[in-house]
């Protein structure tokens, strides 16, 4: 479970209402109130449910399974061993973990001290509640740091915001601008705060993506985190800490979903083929049957996630619906005429695009299509935020272009007046 975001004063303890319809569409669109239509699509597509205790949602497994297969960071090895069973390293919060580190680091040999955390957090203070985006209680990976010099401090700052990019856009397929925060928003009583931005076309708004900090000095003064370097002196460590949440997730949703639902890029889908059996009157509907399975275990043998919809209690238009609405990547259909030539047909989630492959041809074809999908929703959300980039140079011009909800390169000096 993971608890999302407190309602307004007059609406506290109450949660959010969704419309609940039979059908399987959404009742708004996407241009049109976008706060309803995200609403509607992280309830729909299964993301998330609303809980009965207000600001708390619960995030349901499809949202999960996402999330699993972006926690990337296991230690797998023991020295020169390999680990039977792989862990991750959860260590807690800067005040539980700082005293320690100065128990644990005394000399330069036991630098650099790289710690890593997979975890829940728990918020009371926020305001304008968002799933995903702004909750109560979230998920999130956390990396705490400690090294003797701040070139290296300063060396892994860069490289860790570089792995959120590669997170944001080889992964989630969503366009970021890395760059620095200014000294009022940087993280407070570190030294400086680099950032991974996402920005949102319908909504004119910026998300920040991802954290890299240097912390400086700060608080190894504060917990007395010394160690005694190669030439015996006596010298504080530089410290670093870095984060990102399943914040990711909600910025994924708001830039790829559509009116049909989530669009997932296929890098991180758990079902990136969905296989629908289509069967007609009198058709050899045990022989279709047997293709889809055999369909899947194809794929799956080649390391493509798939699953078979072999519902019998469901129409195949319905199928397609409830898929659409959930944002897998391609579905794969297979009836009488497709088992009669020994082909599927295959349909993209991201542009309905149809393709008839042969069997023989499944695994490569598959494949390029889902590469395909994936560098083209990158593409597509690549274009759509950089129409909106506008380059200002007076107050003039930047109130206007905000009002137009425009994303602005402008002169900034960061001092303050």
């Amino acid at each position: 479970m993971a608890g999302k975001g407190a309602n307004s004063s007059n609406t506290k303890g109450k949660k959010k209402e969704v419309k609940k319809e039979t059908g399987l569409g959404l009742s708004y669109k996407k241009d049109d109130n976008f706060g309803e239509w995200y609403s509607e699509v992280v309830v729909n597509g299964e993301m998330i449910e609303y809980y009965d205790i207000s600001g708390c949602y619960i995030l349901r497994p499809w949202a999960m399974s996402i999330w699993d297969i972006m926690q990337v960071a296991w230690v797998t090895k023991s020295g020169e061993s390999d680990l039977e069973v792989p862990i991750a390293i959860r260590p807690t919060s800067e005040t539980v973990m700082y005293p320690y580190f100065s128990k644990w680091i005394r000399g330069h040999r036991d630098l650099p001290l790289r710690l890593n955390q997979w975890c829940n957090v728990v918020r009371w203070e926020f305001s304008n509640p968002t799933p995903f985006i702004r909750s109560r209680e979230f998920l999130w990976q956390e990396g705490h740091t400690a090294f003797a010099t701040k070139e290296e401090a300063d060396t892994e700052v860069l490289d860790i915001l570089e792995l959120y990019r590669h997170i944001y856009e080889e992964f989630l397929a969503v366009p970021v601008i890395k760059g620095k925060k200014s000294e009022h928003e940087k993280f407070a009583g570190g030294l400086y705060t680099t950032t991974v931005e996402a920005f949102i076309p319908n909504t004119g708004r910026g998300i920040q993506g991802a954290t890299s900090h240097c912390l400086g000095q700060n608080f190894a003064k504060m917990f007395e985190i010394n160690f005694e370097n190669d030439k015996g002196e006596k010298a504080m460590v530089w410290q670093n800490s870095w984060a990102y949440t399943t914040r990711t997730i909600g910025v994924m949703i708001m830039v790829h979903g559509d009116d049909k639902g989530l669009v997932l890029p296929p890098k991180i889908a758990s079902v990136q083929v969905i296989v629908i059996p289509v069967p007609y009157k009198d058709a050899n509907t045990q022989g279709i049957f047997d293709a889809c399975a055999a369909t899947v275990k194809t794929l799956n043998e080649s390391g493509i996630r798939a699953e078979v919809d072999s519902r019998d209690n469901y129409s195949p238009g319905w199928k397609y619906s409830h898929w659409e609405m959930k944002g897998v990547p391609l579905r794969i259909e297979i009836g009488p005429k497709d088992f009669a030539n020994n082909q599927v047909r295959a349909v993209r989630r991201d542009n309905s695009a149809k393709i008839d492959i042969p069997m023989a041809n499944l695994v490569e074809q598959v494949n390029d299509l889902l590469n395909n999908i994936q560098k083209s929703l990158f593409e597509v959300a690549k274009q759509k935020r950089d129409a909106c980039i506008q380059v200002v140079n007076t107050w003039e011009e930047f109130a206007e272009a905000l009002s137009q909800k425009k994303m602005i390169l402008a002169p900034w000096c960061d001092d303050e007046v």
